[in-house]
């Protein structure tokens, strides 16, 4: 039989009350408590009757995915993602709105669902068969190819809950890709794996793509993205901003993250590290110590990144680095302190950090650029995505002649040097 559709998703919404209180022990006052509150809803809301502490997760989300798609979902920390594919897994009902699927459904969402913590790996393998109406035969049979792929044999009797969260992503996974469900919902856990296990698990969502299976991809790993699926669907706030294609749907992804003035960096909300000491502003300036707004081919560039701590103490033992993207999140090449400097610097509690480039190894175009600091080796600040650098062509080869247009260089090494204005 044919399918109209693997999903349809229309005008999904989802709405979280914060702040509520847990339904414990109940009383008949409390009941009456409540339902006075509840008469005095509009009162205490703005004009669309929102009441200050509703979260909308989601809203008006709608969308149709065909039978053997594979499709990025992308966006910001806290966009709506993980609550989407929640109610797609039906793991947790929509406010309103309606979605159709046709076909099992096999998710891998946050560490900690779908496995009984109790049970040891080899059970909850054929727990979550069954929950996929697969046969005990059948999922014996996909037994040994499960567990080979998860890399964690010695364990497999073992109660998941004494599981690191590394050793219950593998296996999840494997459980996910391979009990063949005709769609499966993949979310950003697959960071807590590394790097080679990430590798392997783009490697087998792309086999099961080709044998016709939809895929639902969650991730900020926008390399991976673009070389698995074809449709991107950005989700900004709890809206769909943008459907189509992935490349346009992640360069605007991209585009969204950049501060609103590039300059400060004091108000950058969606940055990572334990903030003991932060970036507050980052300029360009050429050989000479003078600002500009862009970088020109073959010419020095210098990145000066001002910088202040919590506490009025020196930082020990900092790293700093900044790392060049493309136009769709691809990285070119990364400029560290580490590289250059043998041994790690004592920073003030203020100042200005300045990686300088002396011969700027990019053709015209644009560029995002990502800041990293560390102190004893745990990140301080990290800024994704935080500006982004325009580059003009120049004379790079000394011959008087530009770079080709279309020529784009996806490794690139670079002299570079960082030094330190107090």
């Amino acid at each position: 039989m044919t399918v109209p559709f693997a999903i349809k998703a229309e005008n999904i919404s989802k709405l979280y009350r914060i702040g509520g209180q847990a339904r414990v022990n109940r009383t008949l006052r409390d009941t009456l408590v409540e339902s006075a509150g509840r008469l005095n809803i509009f009162s205490r809301t703005n004009g669309n009757s929102r009441r200050e502490s509703d979260l909308w997760a989601l809203e008006d989300v709608s969308f149709e995915i065909q039978p053997g798609e594979v499709v990025g979902i992308i966006g910001r920390n806290g966009a709506g993602k993980s609550t989407l594919l929640k109610v797609l897994s039906r793991i947790t009902e929509p406010t309103r709105g309606r979605i159709e699927i046709f076909g099992r459904i096999g998710s891998l969402l946050e560490v900690g669902t779908g496995f009984h913590p109790e049970l040891s790996g080899r059970e909850n393998i054929f727990l979550n068969g069954s929950m996929l109406g697969m046969s005990r035969r059948e999922i014996a049979g996909k037994f040994d190819e499960i567990v080979a792929f998860s890399e964690i044999e010695k364990f497999i009797d073992t109660p998941v809950k004494r599981y690191s969260s590394g050793m219950y992503v593998r296996l999840a996974f494997a459980v996910a890709a391979h009990l063949e469900p005709e769609i499966l919902l993949i979310d950003e856990v697959l960071a807590v794996g590394d790097a080679a296990f990430q590798k392997k698990c783009l490697g087998k969502m792309s086999d099961i793509a080709k044998h016709g299976r939809t895929v639902l991809f969650v991730s900020h790993n926008t390399a991976g993205m673009l070389n698995l699926c074809e449709r991107g669907i950005f989700i900004e706030r709890g809206r769909v901003c943008e459907d189509g294609p992935i490349e346009p749907v992640i360069q605007r992804y991209l585009k969204s993250l950049r501060a609103a003035t590039p300059w400060d960096l004091t108000k950058f909300e969606d940055r990572q590290g334990r903030g003991r000491v932060r970036f507050s502003r980052v300029r360009f300036e050429d050989e000479n110590g003078n600002a500009v707004e862009h970088g020109v081919s073959g010419r020095p560039l210098t990145i000066a990144l001002d910088y202040e701590a919590s506490e009025d103490r020196t930082i020990p033992n900092c790293r700093a680095s900044v790392a060049f993207y493309d136009g769709l999140g691809q990285v070119l090449f990364n400029c560290s302190s580490e590289l250059v400097i043998m041994d790690p610097i004592d920073l003030p509690q203020k100042g200005t950090l300045k990686c300088t480039i002396p011969r700027l190894p990019l053709s015209q175009n644009q560029y995002l650029l990502s800041l990293f600091l560390e102190s004893n080796r745990e990140v301080e600040d990290w800024i994704q995505n935080a500006i982004e650098l325009d580059v003009i062509d120049g004379d790079f080869y000394h011959t008087g002649r530009l770079y080709p247009e279309g020529w784009r260089g996806k490794g690139v090494l670079v002299d570079h040097q960082w030094s330190f204005d107090e």
